[in-house]
């Protein structure tokens, strides 16, 4: 069993879960019935980047996972079709986004899969929840902690570093 950390994104409402934030709760239970999900982060709302024109709520999972991460990634895509998600533009709206964001140290540059996430780093809207599940996980490229990278993220750009 490893721990795979899991970011859920939704801006969609869901016929049966309404609005983002349910879909959110909706999916995470579907998680656990993938692993047992051992931690989650609270849902926060954030502003959408690229086209998308609502509001998402985004979280983060850590699920104690059995198999590998291809198997894992089939079955979080499968899910995102149960939702009612649809192939479309890149960062559009959506009903539920599932990514695999790191699985510990492993590495994995893939065409369909690549571990950690390669946006990771960056992006306040995953930093955020992560932060709130694994604080300590490290970056296996980057060798810094979710917490560290958050704290980079947030440095206004253009100042020097202290």
């Amino acid at each position: 069993m490893a721990i795979i950390l899991v970011a859920l994104g939704s801006n969609r409402c869901h016929g049966r879960h309404g609005r983002p934030a349910g879909v959110l709760r909706a999916a995470l239970a579907e998680l656990s019935a993938l692993g047992r999900v051992v931690a989650v982060s609270p849902i926060i709302d954030t502003a959408p980047i690229g086209p998308g024109s609502r509001r998402y709520a985004n979280a983060v999972a850590a699920l104690d996972w059995a198999g590998g991460l291809p198997e894992l990634l089939t079955a979080l895509k499968a899910m995102e079709r149960g939702f009612g998600r649809r192939p479309g533009q890149r960062w559009g709206d959506r009903v539920l986004d599932l990514d695999i964001l790191a699985a510990g140290p492993a590495v994995v540059r893939g065409r369909r899969l690549q571990v950690p996430h390669p946006g990771l780093a960056v992006r306040r809207f995953v930093l955020d929840p992560l932060v709130a599940v694994a604080p300590r996980w490290r970056h296996p490229l980057h060798n810094l902690s979710a917490r560290q990278l958050r704290a980079r993220a947030m440095r206004p750009k253009g100042l020097p570093r202290a």
